[in-house]
């Protein structure tokens, strides 16, 4: 039935093209992401270039997914499967596509054994979480194996899905115009509400992608996490969800946290390791050169999809009738920063004094920084007194204000340019 579908339909994702240079080299390519984040319609896609752009036979590619008992399988005798593997690689060199991996039995051992076989094949592997890999698959295969990970629809793959046009002037990086700007400015904020993930991206109506993020969350969440971890209080697990759902971008308390929830600290760390690990939120560290004056301790947490995050909090209604409009952009711009950086050695952290005096976002490489704070929405270019006191004290070459209201303007605080853009130009940022 996979093989049926029409590939075409599908949305490109933005790191196909990494993907794609690491196909012709000899280690293992592991794509990892939680469910439904679109996984296997990138495997359908990789074997369609191959056919269509390197001219693979298509008896030469082999696609499994070990979520079906079937293919399930095939991968319960490491032997037999060698020896196929031999008996097809013999003349031409072969694809293997393993949708959920870890679930092959003994799958480190299984899959080292295959690679260290050293026939001519390509072994393209996916998994869901990221403890199960770790568990099963990544510590044991070092040196055997890149990573990549597959997160849900970034803002510029959502415009593809929604708007072909503005989607190439925003991947060839052209001039938009005022009203194209406008209609981009309102697709983002549909974004922020429901988020990335693919089919709740391409569903018709609000209430069809409210159904499939419950799905989603009742899947993922509820079964593969919790399921997996065996997480014996649900209740808790649940309860902090919601709680760092509703304080994204503040520092993470964990003592206040675990007072909150009644259980031990402990349990909250393990607990919030498990949503990093599995792709649920991703945390952000304090950028930092004296310990003395700024805060090095507290990190921050963000959620990866904020569809699933107002699923948490059960608010769907629209961002500019919200009380979390702010924290909600600034949760989105930190999701656009991983990606557009995903290929860089730049860091992001964020900066808060002892004074409180603070700066959403710092890129960090080697010795350049470039500040970036988030606002919702201002009426003219003005820079904040904590935006200052980092230019004055760091004095980096340029910075940001990423807002809804103004760009293309900028101001200058002594030898620093600092820039007004909306969200969706973060690529103006090089570093």
């Amino acid at each position: 039935m996979l093989n049926r579908i029409n590939i075409q339909k599908y949305i490109k994702r933005e790191l196909f093209s990494d993907i794609i240079k690491h196909l012709g080299k000899p280690e293992m390519t592991l794509i990892t992401g939680s469910r439904q984040v679109g996984k296997t319609i990138l495997l359908l896609q990789l074997k369609d270039w191959l056919i269509r752009e390197k001219n693979i036979a298509s008896e030469n590619i082999f696609y499994y997914n070990l979520d079906f008992i079937q293919d399930w399988q095939i991968f319960q005798d490491q032997t037999h499967f060698i020896e196929f593997l031999k008996d097809r690689s013999q003349k031409e060199k072969i694809y293997v596509f393993i949708d959920e991996a870890q679930k092959a039995k003994d799958a480190a051992k299984f899959f080292k054994g295959v690679y260290d076989s050293r026939f001519n094949v390509k072994l393209v592997l996916t998994g869901s979480s990221s403890l199960e890999i770790k568990t099963k698959i990544k510590e044991s295969l070092a040196g055997r194996k890149i990573i990549f990970n597959l997160s849900p629809f970034c803002f510029l793959e959502f415009i593809a899905a929604q708007n072909k046009f503005l989607y190439q002037k925003l991947f060839l990086r052209k001039k938009i115009v005022v009203l194209d700007q406008n209609e981009l400015l309102i697709l983002f904020q549909k974004y922020i509400i429901f988020g990335g993930y693919p089919r709740v991206v391409l569903s018709k109506n609000e209430q069809e992608k409210l159904m499939l993020l419950k799905e989603i969350n009742a899947s993922y969440i509820e079964k593969d996490i919790i399921g997996f971890l065996e997480i014996k209080n649900k209740l808790a697990f649940s309860n902090l969800i919601k709680l760092l759902a509703g304080q994204i971008g503040q520092l993470v308390n964990i003592q206040e946290i675990a007072a909150n929830l009644r259980i031990d600290r402990q349990t909250v760390e393990r607990y919030i390791f498990a949503l990093l690990q599995t792709f649920v939120t991703k945390d952000l560290l304090p950028y930092f050169r004296n310990s003395r004056q700024e805060i090095i301790k507290m990190s921050k947490i963000y959620f990866t999809d904020l569809g699933l995050r107002n699923l948490a909090i059960e608010n769907f209604s629209k961002l500019n009738q919200r009380l979390d409009k702010g924290e909600l952009l600034e949760n989105a711009v930190f999701n656009e920063l991983n990606f557009y950086l995903r290929n860089s050695l730049a860091k992001i952290r964020f900066w808060r004094t002892k004074q409180k005096a603070e700066v959403d976002f710092i890129i960090a490489k080697g010795n350049q920084l470039v500040p970036i704070e988030v606002k919702y929405s201002i009426n003219k270019p003005k820079i904040s007194l904590s935006l200052r006191n980092f230019i004055e004290k760091y004095q980096p070459k340029q910075g940001f204000v990423v807002n809804l209201s103004i760009n293309n303007q900028s101001l200058k605080i002594k030898k620093t340019k600092v820039n007004f853009i909306y969200p969706f130009e973060l690529n103006k940022i090089k570093i």
